[in-house]
């Protein structure tokens, strides 16, 4: 039989307890544990945030003497403690010692030993944060999650259109989004549609380029049984979003006789499915989108005049990201917290050396193309670092800017350059780092594993210092 000394238990005891209360401080939800007193016991971090308090303000005194409830009302942790039946999925507004307002969105049990309630306890959510998530899962229900405030600047070319895009949405005029690839069509057609009266209806999205002509004429106008081998009776596009939107992306990909039949169901408000010999009344507003100025589209025969015309009643040009450089930091601000969460990272800014690099680029693929920039960034970033780096931009970025040759002498194994008092600190660290790097890297035979293993550096930063200063690896 083993014997365990006191001293032995109560270590164990306090290193349980301990581990305990990391679990506590990491949980997204606010934990608050009564006593049959009704005095505070557990207090975490997350509950810090959720009432603007911190621990001192509440850990072992009287909950009732530390938040105030509105008349009539009582807090259902005592509630819970009085009663001993669970209370769940509860919203509760009450005031802090700072009379600042708290909601939250509460589950509370009772604690009960040998049939006696011992003290309650009580897992908070933000009701912000929920009453967000419940507004964003019905915009998903209806295809579409973004509104005018999730578009992301503050220069004068994409405030301009925003303003243009809110006095389309009060109306059901069929509008044309020019822009290049990425730079945030979707976004205007999505805040276009959640504006509009017709919110509560469905927003259907169809990319016209992503599919042959004889299959999109059948999605759009639907089809009727015997229409062709295995035809059934199917609804297209168009009635599926009937009371809605109908968004065709890339239209100037359409064929000609395709966009003379588009053209009829806008002039006539009616379709046709593809073997039918009936015509059907739609109520449908048409969004389109195209990815070239629709002058040169119409010269080179990719948009007929006459259909430009009728979905131009409004047309909106948006600007490239190399037009509007200015929202570039709010836009790395944004995309950084995006990824933090979903990596569960803690990053918080770019260095300047990237900010400067960012502002030079011309940004082909405009905002989603630095969407995907800081995506791949924070994916080379180890868990310690907090700033992105230019290290940490992606390869094919790197190569983009070409390294800018530095001439050096062969170094001998375990010499370094002589120190020249007459040259500035800068240039002489730079001379310093480009003979030491190419020691490390000689001596390892170009392995930039191993070489990177010793310098304590990333591989990724090993690969952007020796292109920085003209090493061959």
């Amino acid at each position: 039989m083993t014997t365990v000394s006191s001293s032995t238990h109560n270590s164990s005891a306090d290193t349980l307890l301990r581990i305990y209360e990391h679990i506590l401080d990491r949980m997204n939800e606010g934990v608050h544990v009564i006593d049959s007193d009704g005095t505070t016991i557990v207090y975490n971090s997350k509950m810090t945030e959720l009432e603007l308090m911190t621990r001192q303000d509440v850990l072992h005194k009287p909950l009732a003497e530390v938040f105030q409830f509105p008349s009539g009302q009582e807090s259902t942790l005592l509630t819970c403690l009085r009663t001993g039946n669970s209370i769940r999925n509860t919203r509760q507004t009450y005031f802090n010692d700072k009379q600042k307002e708290i909601s939250t969105i509460n589950n509370t049990y009772p604690i009960i030993e040998d049939g006696k309630v011992i003290g309650a306890m009580e897992i908070a959510n933000d009701v912000t944060k929920m009453e967000r998530l419940i507004r964003e899962n019905l915009l998903q229900k209806n295809g579409s999650r973004y509104t005018f405030e999730h578009i992301i600047g503050r220069s004068g070319p994409i405030l301009d259109v925003i303003e243009n895009a809110k006095r389309a949405a009060r109306t059901s005029s069929s509008v044309l989004v020019v822009g290049e690839t990425g730079a945030g069509k979707e976004l205007f057609v999505q805040s276009i549609h959640n504006a509009s009266l017709r919110a509560s209806g469905p927003l259907i999205s169809q990319n016209c380029a992503a599919l042959p002509d004889s299959l999109i004429e059948g999605l759009l106008f639907g089809t009727a049984r015997g229409a062709f081998t295995g035809a059934v009776e199917r609804p297209g596009l168009f009635e599926q979003a009937e009371g809605g939107t109908l968004f065709l992306d890339e239209i100037n990909s359409l064929s000609m006789p395709l966009q003379a039949k588009l053209l009829r169901a806008l002039q006539e408000k009616s379709i046709r499915r593809i073997g039918d010999t009936k015509d059907r009344t739609i109520d449908v507003r048409i969004i389109a989108a195209i990815n070239e100025d629709p002058v040169e589209a119409i010269a080179n025969s990719h948009l007929r005049k006459d259909l430009y015309y009728r979905l131009g009643v409004v047309t909106l040009f948006l600007p490239p990201l190399r037009d509007r450089k200015e929202d570039i930091p709010m836009l790395v601000s944004h995309f950084i917290e995006k990824y933090n969460e979903l990596f569960q990272m803690e990053v918080r800014s770019i260095s300047d050396e990237v900010l400067q690099f960012f502002i030079q680029h011309d940004w082909p693929g405009n905002v989603r193309e630095l969407q995907h920039l800081i995506e791949g960034a924070m994916n080379l970033m180890i868990d310690d670092e907090s700033t992105i780096r230019y290290e940490h931009l992606p390869l094919h970025f790197l190569r983009r800017t070409p390294a800018v040759p530095v001439t050096i002498e062969q170094p001998s194994p375990h010499t370094l350059p002589f120190l020249d008092e007459g040259k500035p600190l800068k240039e002489t660290m730079q001379e310093f780092e480009t003979a030491y790097i190419h020691h490390v890297v000689e001596r390892y035979n170009g392995n930039i594993s191993r070489a990177a293993k010793e310098l304590q550096i990333s591989r990724q930063s090993l690969q952007y210092r020796l292109r920085k200063l003209g090493i061959k690896g």
